[in-house]
């Protein structure tokens, strides 16, 4: 996301379309090799002793500050900027462990996330800096550790000061943006630290430029060999259909070892032995596991597409009768290729992937960090996101470039789950230095992470950056044209010849973007940066517009691969009371203003919502506030809703050489903090509207209804099945000042093919009111469904305003009341409605769950909906939570 501010028949997959991957997970370690933590409690202070505390590790110097009441919630009203002299100040860690020597034993001291800038000492001695939050950083203290207490210290120099003295230091032309811009309230010159970008500000999040011990420290001792990191690639032989895997071992020996090692997946019957050396120091050894042509290998499928089978993978190493090396992993089987080849009827390029031979599209979202502080983000919190979006129909996850390459979990549970994962490498939205230290720790960075990730089936792609193309070649920053030759030798330095070279040669099962949005093939044909990075001939695009009305679907582009679009809203009241006080609750106030990072955002979201609706106008200062909340999530489901349906009407289709849409990415799926975003689901976990609504509009078999230019009403059957289906659409007609239908018309009979897009109803909006009793466009309104051979619905009802709710004549108040009951384990709660309601929202306050359903057109007079708490309720206490709105109840 921005802050805004000749190939011929190429499928560059071809190239790498013997694609897999395994999930290492080792399962014991070396029988030589003993790990011990060093996590817990530590002690905290800052650069002139003044202050001093405990400090958990994992952790930050902000969790500590809080933890122990030193500080107030950072999220708190304004502390954000109260709390500015935290990352301004130097702070060090320290702690005391004992330890008893064996003999010949070799000592490595390993961290696994430091962020950012330090030094470490171990009993007076500096072993080393760091200067990148996403490499692990290993340090042989062998002669350095003493039996009883030792003395480690990890001293912090402030993130902020450090990327101000790289900037002045930097020799040759500026590296923009210097700075964010005002309204992001953040700090200066991001892009000369390897550190999470997003912490020193963007245009949803707050800047808190943290430090500390994200992830575990720890001490690994041993006599021979030390298992550093292994991995696991199957890659496919399409001639052949035969698959070998590739075992990756990273191996530090303590004195020249050979071993016969053993490779072996049980369940088909194959496995390697071969006589292996490590010499002294690190050793990379690769080697092939084939597996036999007869063998029945089961795949892992994307969600809704299959099963996603593992196979258990033994690694054993023998040293005369010792076994010294004992490690096992889940091995998952599937290929990935990226598809960029000509389009009959067009002059561009394809832009889709084909998982085990299947072309899928993509549906789902884009993840950003889901705390300003790592050691915050927990497995609860991650299992709950990642499991919301399986529950809204999503297939993929872009992990964007302007925040961390995720922790372990989040990628085992992705594998698990189904969810695809497009990663970015963590540039974003800037220029950034080649001088060689630099580059030279971005080796190290991608190497390792590489080598963690790639194991994992879920990662389908790797992205070089976010959004650096688009700003080079479309003038961001404004670079003098003299210059201009200087900035693209830089950027296909950085990129081109050490990020994508080090990936390829890492990972050869997986296609590499340099950028994205990017033209691909057509970008590289151009010089890696194309003319125009969003032609929608190629690759895949990031499109916002928030002043062109968002229900008219001829503005947005007919894209490839819409990989970011989005609209603002802000999130629930009851997310927004715990950090903030009642003179906050205000949409004009000083707190809504601070919150808002993006330039003139919530004017926005109110322009955009007047469109087609009535704003707030109640009396009282706090309902028009709250309903001013509502009224911005029922602009954004409706907006993204709309937008989302035209990407998925679009697969099929080639229009003026556009179209054959195979991606649908909105942007973004969570939220950093409480506060107006382009999310989906609030912090804290609580769906807006728009995620309800992404239920919908992602399901594997959906009608969308538009007009047509003829002014014609459309129905289009969209199918993500692997089969044909015979559909029928049903139309049905309603008053707005009624809940009984006035007439309903259906479809011919028409065979839908798998995954294709398909036109199945279509008649004059004229004709179908004349009709209809004499219905108009602001009387009446469209309610739809698809229905199967035997009259069952397939996917959800659908709906289509003929006039902008606003006008809608007849619409009453629903006078809507709600009775919670208890049903077995589950609680349910039915509505009863006097009227037609729009946009009816079910909100229980801080009760965390979720509806089966929420922010739905109501025409019935009863609807029953399940809760799905996440914590122990009761019926009284949802009756005293629950809130019922609807679009005629905020004016």
């Amino acid at each position: 996301m921005a802050v805004r501010g000749d190939l011929g028949g190429l499928i560059v997959s071809v190239l790498l379309c013997c694609c897999c991957c395994c999930v290492c997970q080792v399962s014991s370690g070396l029988s030589s090799a003993r790990s011990t933590l060093l996590d817990g409690k530590w002690k905290l202070s800052n650069s002139n002793g003044s202050l001093q505390l405990a400090a958990a590790v994992p952790g930050c110097v902000h969790s500590a500050l809080q933890q122990q009441g030193f500080i107030q919630d950072p999220y708190f009203r304004f502390n954000d900027l109260l709390y500015r002299w935290i990352a301004l100040d130097n702070w060090t860690y320290t702690t005391t462990f004992p330890f008893a020597r064996l003999r010949k034993q070799k000592v490595l001291l390993v961290f696994d996330g430091v962020d950012t800038v330090s030094s470490i000492s171990l009993n007076g001695v500096v072993l080393g800096t760091t200067d990148n939050m996403f490499r692990r950083y290993d340090f042989p203290v062998t002669g350095l550790l003493k039996d009883g207490g030792n003395v480690l210290n990890v001293s912090f120099l402030s993130p902020v000061v450090y990327a101000s003295e790289r900037r002045k230091a930097h020799v040759g032309a500026p590296v923009p943006p210097e700075c964010p811009p005002d309204v992001q309230k953040g700090e200066c010159h991001v892009n000369f630290i390897r550190k999470e970008q997003r912490s020193f500000s963007w245009d949803w999040g707050p800047s808190f430029p943290s430090m500390g011990l994200f992830r575990g420290v720890r001490l690994v001792t041993f006599d021979l060999l030390h298992l550093v990191h292994m991995s696991c690639i199957p890659l496919h032989n399409a001639s052949s259909s035969t698959w070998t895997v590739q075992v990756e071992l990273l191996v530090e020996a303590a004195q020249e070892t050979s071993v016969l090692l053993t490779m072996s997946l049980p369940e088909l019957q194959a496995e390697l032995s071969v006589q292996s050396r490590f010499l002294p120091g690190r050793n990379l050894q690769r080697f092939a596991l084939d597996v036999g042509a007869g063998a029945e290998v089961r795949l892992w499928w994307p969600r809704d597409h299959g099963e996603r089978h593992g196979y258990r993978l033994a690694v054993r190493g023998q040293r005369d009768s010792d076994l010294v090396i004992k490690a096992e992993s889940k091995v998952f089987f599937r290929t990935v290729e990226l598809v960029q080849e000509p389009l009959e009827g067009s002059t561009g390029l394809s832009f889709y992937f084909r998982i085990n031979g299947r072309p899928i599209f993509l549906k789902g979202s884009n993840w950003i960090p889901a705390h300003s502080f790592q050691d915050q983000v927990t497995p609860a919190v991650l299992k709950n996101l990642l499991q919301s979006a399986v529950d809204a129909n999503m297939n993929v996850l872009r992990v964007w470039g302007g925040g961390v390459y995720e922790q372990e979990l989040f990628y085992s549970t992705c594998d698990e789950l189904g969810i695809m994962v497009w990663q970015d490498m963590m540039f974003a939205c800037a220029m950034y230095p080649t001088d060689q230290d630099f580059i030279d720790t971005v080796r190290e960075e991608v190497i390792q992470q590489v080598r963690r990730l790639k194991s994992h089936p879920s990662v389908v792609v790797w992205s070089g950056n976010n959004e650096n193309e688009a700003a080079l070649a479309t003038d961001w920053f404004h670079i003098p044209a003299s210059l201009k030759p200087r900035y693209l030798h830089d950027y296909v330095t950085l990129y081109v010849d050490n990020i994508r070279v080090l990936v390829q040669k890492e990972d050869p099962s997986r296609p590499f973007l340099v950028s994205s949005p990017t033209n691909g093939a057509e970008s590289q044909r151009e010089g890696w940066v194309a003319a125009n990075p969003y032609d929608p001939l190629y690759g895949d695009t990031h499109f916002y517009s928030y002043t062109d009305d968002c229900w008219d679907w001829t503005k947005f582009p007919r894209t490839r691969f819409a990989s970011e679009y989005g609209f603002q809203s802000w999130p629930s009241f009851s997310a927004l009371q715990p950090v903030s006080v009642k003179e906050d609750w205000n949409y004009s106030g000083s707190f809504s203003a601070h919150r808002q990072h993006h330039a003139d955002g919530n004017q926005q979201m109110l322009q955009q919502a007047a469109l087609h609706f009535r704003l707030p106008n109640s009396s009282e200062p706090l309902q028009t506030f709250t309903d001013t909340l509502y009224i911005t999530q029922v602009m954004q489901a409706q907006c993204v809703k709309l937008q989302t349906e035209f990407y998925r009407r679009s697969r099929s289709e080639i229009i003026q050489g556009k179209g054959h849409t195979m991606g649908a990415l909105y942007w973004q799926l969570n939220d950093i903090w409480q506060a107006p975003s382009w999310s989906s689901i609030e912090f804290g976990g609580k769906w807006k509207m728009l995620h309800y609504f992404a239920q919908s509009f992602f399901a594997a078999v959906l009608p969308v209804g538009f007009e047509d230019d003829d002014g014609s009403f459309v129905v289009v059957a969209v199918s993500d099945r692997h089969h044909s289906l015979k559909l029928q659409a049903v139309v049905t007609v309603y008053r707005w000042s009624s809940q009984d239908s006035v007439c309903t018309l259906r479809s011919d009979w028409l065979l839908v093919p798998a995954g294709s897009a398909v036109t199945i109803f279509r008649r004059p909006v004229a004709a179908l009111l004349e009709g209809c009793e004499r219905c108009t466009r602001r009387t009446c309104l469209i309610t739809f469904h698809l229905e199967g051979g035997d009259k069952r619905q397939e996917g959800p009802s659908n709906h289509h305003f003929l006039d902008s709710p606003k006008d809608a004549e007849g619409l009453q108040r629903p006078n809507i009341t709600a009775e919670v009951r208890q049903v077995g384990q589950n609680l349910t709660v039915t509505l009863h409605s006097a009227a037609v309601a729009a946009f009816v929202w079910l909100d229980v306050g801080s009760v965390p769950g979720r509806f089966d359903s929420n922010g739905f057109l109501l025409v019935e007079r009863n609807r029953t909906l399940a809760f799905s708490a996440w914590r122990s309720t009761s019926v009284a206490e949802l009756t005293a939570s629950i809130k019922v709105t609807s679009l005629r109840d905020v004016y």
